[in-house]
C-alpha cells in the first residue's frame, strides 16, 4: 500500500486560502505522495542529490555533478530513517507497474479524506505514465486538487493537452533541470529558486505554497525562496546565512498572515 504523508507546516497554511476551501469540504485533509529525491528526478540538475545508503545501512548525501543547492528532501531522507523508508516504498512500488496498474493502485491507495494532494514534496514525475496517471486521478477526482512542482517537462508536453483541460490538476516547471530551455519555448508556468529576495525581482515569492497550488495562477510564474540544508563554503549556504540573519523567513509568517487576510 502507498504511504500518502499529512501536510506538514507548509502546505498546512492552504487551509487558510479561501479559493482553496471546496476541496477541503466534509472534513477532507492535504496530504502528499512522495519518491526518493534525485532517483525519482529524471531532469533535475541544479538540485539533484541523493541519499546514498551503504552497505550497512547507513546513509550519505551525494550531490550531482552540476548541483548548485542541496535538495532538502534528499537532506531529509539521510536524516530520518522513517522518512527515507517511506519514500522509497512508494518509488519502489510504483516504478515497474504500467499506466493502468499505477491508476489503480493510486486510486486504490489514496485517504478516503484526501482533498489536496501536493505530488512530491519529494520526487518528480519519473516517467511519461506515472505522470498520465496522475492526469488520469484528477479527472476520476474533480472535486479534489493535485498539484505538482516538476522538470520533468518533456512528459508534461506530451501529456500537455490533457493536463490544460483538468482545472484541478496545477502544474509548476521548476527552473534547474536539464531542460530549461522548455520552459519558455512552450511558455510554462514556472517557478524559481532565489538566493535573495532581491534576486525575486519582480516575481512574487511564494511563502505558502498558495502560488503553486491555487487554480486560478495557473498561469502566474513565481519564486522560491533557498531553503533546506547547504554545504558548507558553498554560495547557497552562505546565501542561506545571509536570508536567515535578514529575518526573511521570520518575515514571512508575517507576510503569509497578511496574504491570507487579504484573500
Amino acid at each position: 500500500m502507498l504511504k500518502f504523508s499529512n501536510a506538514n507546516a507548509k502546505t498546512e497554511a492552504l487551509k487558510q486560502v479561501d479559493e482553496l476551501k471546496p476541496f477541503l469540504d466534509h472534513k477532507r485533509k492535504i496530504y502528499s505522495l512522495d519518491l526518493l529525491s534525485g532517483y525519482s528526478c529524471p531532469f533535475a540538475k541544479a538540485c539533484l542529490s541523493k541519499a546514498v545508503e551503504d552497505e550497512n545501512g547507513k546513509r550519505h548525501i551525494e550531490d550531482g555533478p552540476d548541483n548548485e543547492f542541496r535538495c532538502f528532501s534528499a537532506s531529509q531522507e539521510v536524516q530520518y530513517t522513517n522518512v527515507y523508508n517511506s519514500r522509497k516504498h512508494n518509488f519502489d512500488a510504483l516504478r515497474g507497474l504500467h499506466l493502468n496498474d499505477m491508476i489503480h493502485r493510486l486510486n486504490q491507495d489514496m485517504p478516503d479524506n484526501l482533498g489536496i494532494c501536493r505530488i512530491h514534496v519529494a520526487g518528480d514525475f519519473f516517467s511519461p505514465d506515472y505522470m498520465f496517471a496522475w492526469i488520469n486521478m484528477a479527472m476520476m477526482h474533480s472535486d479534489r486538487l493535485f498539484y505538482a512542482y516538476t522538470k520533468s517537462l518533456s512528459y508534461w508536453m506530451k501529456y500537455k493537452e490533457y493536463a490544460d483541460q483538468v482545472d484541478n490538476f496545477v502544474l509548476t516547471a521548476s527552473y534547474g533541470g536539464r531542460n530549461d530551455n522548455m520552459i519558455e519555448e512552450n511558455n510554462l508556468r514556472s517557478a524559481k529558486v532565489v538566493f535573495s529576495e532581491d534576486e525575486a525581482y519582480e516575481l512574487e515569492i511564494d511563502h505558502d505554497d498558495s502560488h503553486a497550488a491555487r487554480p486560478s495562477l495557473k498561469n502566474q510564474d513565481f519564486a522560491l525562496l533557498l531553503h533546506g540544508t547547504q554545504p558548507k563554503g558553498t554560495e547557497a549556504a552562505e546565501a542561506l546565512k545571509e536570508l536567515k540573519g535578514k529575518g526573511s523567513y521570520s518575515r514571512k509568517k508575517n507576510l503569509t498572515t497578511e496574504k491570507l487576510m487579504v484573500k
